[in-house]
């Protein structure tokens, strides 16, 4: 069985090249191996999301939906929000962004005007901090 090509590439870098260009592509394959970053931001800045899992349970937000890492979030009349963080959208609807959320969470009906979600009343920056916490739900 043969190696795969790029291991082969590797393995032939680190034998025909000199001191000098070692400790150039030494670097440069190193960020490769690492990997991208994840998706770029959608300019809406990133909260607390351990004040915004304290914050889920404060604006009781258990009494309808489960929420995994929020105590005593168990309600079954709304959706759960585990996994949350990989949805595509936000009730089906909303394409699921850090931005789309807070204003999702500080007052849905503007977002989906005749929504069950019920306006809560959380501050944008309460809703900001929750959002940072259900972003991260994978």
């Amino acid at each position: 069985m043969s190696k795969p090509r790029g291991v082969k590439f590797i393995h032939s870098l680190g034998r025909t090249c000199t001191g000098n260009a070692r400790s150039v592509l030494a670097p440069a394959l190193a960020l490769l191996l690492v990997g991208c970053p994840g998706p770029p931001s959608d300019g809406a800045p990133r909260g607390d999301a351990d004040h915004g899992r304290r914050l889920l349970a404060r604006y009781h937000c258990g009494s309808c939906h489960t929420i995994p890492g929020v105590e005593a979030a168990h309600g079954q009349v709304a959706v759960t929000l585990e996994s949350f963080g990989r949805r595509s959208y936000i009730a089906g609807r909303v394409p699921n962004d850090n931005e789309n959320l807070i204003r999702w969470i500080a007052d849905p009906q503007s977002v989906v005007p005749g929504t069950l979600m019920p306006n809560m009343g959380a501050s944008p920056a309460d809703a900001r901090d929750m959002a940072a916490f259900l972003g991260t739900l994978r």
